[in-house]
């Protein structure tokens, strides 16, 4: 589905065109057309694909939404694949923007559901000496737009590691905080494997051998390479807490145990003295001290009775009971 066909002129937006138009403006001077797709078909990329000479291995990539992040450079123009994650209802929402930027033209391809780019849109219009640039600015505007959509994921993800954290400590909460964490871990890795390959992408059109169509916006592609930096390290502090954390629930969980088999043992040492003493005294021997005594009986259970509450007082100063 068609969002967006735009075409702009030295950094202004001259109006919507229709398919067709397309190749009126590609080669024209300080021109270039900007089309946004969501969810298309095969058909409708294909006919795009003949209008702006797309290669079929990128299309094909465009297409498949489980995609690495990357660039890559056919000829003059770059194909980048990027992954967008928002956060709803404690959930992570995943979804793949591919971009073609080329000579006189941008096509962005928005997969699966997920929020739009009106305001990226808005952002480059409002803008027109740094839309000057072409494409290559509308790539950058788009790579940091969907950047600064992490930073309220590493939000989320942190007040959730806050809050498993206060709730570690809370007897009977072990197996839900496992569980919390274990989820936590997926979703910081699922950011991870999203924003670390395009670092990598950002640093490869900055530095070094850079694209032609991207050396006059460099330093903008420096900064978004800074912003997922910082991301990155966001997230390995994330990881690791989040790993420390599950072994301190881990650590919590043994010593529980430990504490459930102190209770046990000494319950069972008190019961095993009454029961040595009654199986004394229920030995059927003809000849036994004090069988016939007439005390004997409730000398017995006195012994018993005071042997067992020596033993839990003593296991209670223990701290066992």
């Amino acid at each position: 589905m068609i969002v967006n066909c735009v075409a702009y002129e030295k950094g202004h937006r001259v109006r919507d065109i229709q398919t067709h138009e397309i190749g009126g403006y590609l080669g024209m001077p300080d021109c270039f057309v900007w089309v946004a797709l969501h969810n298309p078909d095969e058909e409708e990329m294909a006919a795009f694909q003949t209008v702006f000479d797309l290669h079929e291995l990128a299309v094909e990539d465009a297409l498949n939404g489980h995609q690495r992040p990357k660039v890559e450079e056919y000829g003059e123009a770059l194909f980048m694949i990027m992954h967008m994650i928002t956060i709803r209802d404690d959930q992570l929402e995943t979804g793949q923007v591919a971009v073609f930027a080329g000579p006189g033209y941008v096509l962005s391809v928005r997969l699966h559901p997920g929020r739009g780019f009106a305001e990226v849109r808005q952002r480059c219009e409002h803008e027109p000496k740094l839309l000057r640039h072409g494409p290559a600015f509308v790539l950058y505007a788009l790579m940091d737009t969907i950047v600064d959509r992490y930073f309220p994921v590493i939000e989320a993800l942190q007040a959730e590691l806050e809050s498993i954290e206060d709730e570690i400590f809370v007897r009977g909460s072990a197996r839900r905080s496992l569980e919390r964490l274990y989820k936590l871990k997926r979703q910081t890795m699922k950011l991870k494997h999203a924003a670390m390959p395009l670092g990598e992408a950002a640093a490869h059109l900055f530095g070094g051998r850079v694209p032609a169509l991207c050396r006059k916006t460099r330093e903008y592609f420096r900064d978004v390479y800074d912003h997922l930096h910082r991301l990155e390290s966001t997230v390995d502090t994330i990881r690791e807490m989040t790993i420390t954390a599950i072994q301190v629930n881990l650590s919590m969980v043994a010593i529980d145990e430990g504490e459930v088999h102190k209770r046990l043992a000494a319950w069972a040492a008190i019961f095993a003295v009454a029961t040595i003493l009654a199986g004394i005294w229920g030995m059927n021997f003809a000849h036994m001290p004090e069988l016939d005594w007439r005390l004997g009986y409730p000398l017995a259970l006195l012994m018993m009775g005071g042997a067992c509450g020596l033993l839990y007082q003593r296991f209670r100063r223990a701290g066992w009971l």
